[in-house]
C-alpha cells in the first residue's frame, strides 16, 4: 500500500501519493473555502501532514483516500472558521470606534484653522506655482493637463509644482522623514 511507503520515508511513493490525490484535496478544500489562493494554501499544508504523519494512518478505521480528505476537510473548515473570527475581530474593532465620542467643535475648528493656514501659505506662492498647485490637488489634473492648461511645458510645470510643494511643506511646518 502507498500510504504504508510513505509512512517509512518513500519519497518516490509519496510522489506517486501526491500526483493521484493533490488535484481532488484542491478540489475539496477550493469547493470548502471559495477562495483558490487559500484552497492552496490548504492543499499544500494537508499534503505536508500527509508526508509528516502518514505512520498515524490506520487502514482499520477507512481507506487512505479518505483518511486525506478528512484532513482536507477539517484544515478547510478551520480556516473558514478562522477566516470568520478574524472579520468578526474587525467588525466588533470598527463598531468600538464607531462608538468613541468626539468633539465636532473642535474638529470643525481645528479644520477651518487648517484650511486657513493652507490658504495663507499658499498665498505665498509663484501665481504659477499656487495656479499648478490648485489645478493637480484640488482639481484632480495630471501634470500633462495642468500643463495644457495653463499652456506651459510640462518640465516647467513639474519643477514649479515641486518648488512649490516645498515652500508648502516649510510653510506649513510639515516634517518630512525618510
Amino acid at each position: 500500500m502507498l500510504l504504508k511507503a510513505v509512512a517509512r520515508g518513500d519519497e518516490e511513493a509519496f510522489a506517486r501519493l501526491y500526483d493521484s490525490v493533490a488535484p481532488r484535496v484542491y478540489g475539496l478544500a477550493k469547493r470548502v473555502l471559495r477562495d483558490p489562493a487559500q484552497a492552496e494554501e490548504v492543499a499544500q499544508e494537508v499534503l505536508v501532514e500527509v508526508w509528516r504523519t502518514a505512520s498515524r494512518f490506520d487502514q482499520s478505521k477507512g481507506s487512505a483516500t479518505a483518511w486525506i480528505f478528512t484532513i482536507t476537510h477539517r484544515r478547510s473548515v478551520d480556516r473558514v472558521r478562522s477566516e470568520q473570527a478574524g472579520a468578526e475581530r474587525t467588525r466588533r474593532v470598527a463598531a468600538a470606534s464607531m462608538e468613541t465620542p468626539y468633539d465636532e467643535v473642535e474638529d470643525a475648528a481645528t479644520a477651518r484653522l487648517e484650511q486657513q493656514l493652507v490658504r495663507r501659505c499658499l498665498k505665498g506662492l509663484t501665481e504659477l506655482q499656487r495656479e499648478a498647485i490648485t489645478l493637480a490637488y484640488y482639481g484632480g489634473h495630471t501634470y500633462r493637463e495642468v500643463a495644457q492648461l495653463l499652456d506651459t511645458g510640462l518640465p516647467a510645470i513639474k519643477t514649479r509644482m515641486r518648488d512649490g510643494l516645498i515652500r508648502l511643506r516649510d510653510c506649513l511646518g510639515v516634517e518630512v522623514t525618510g
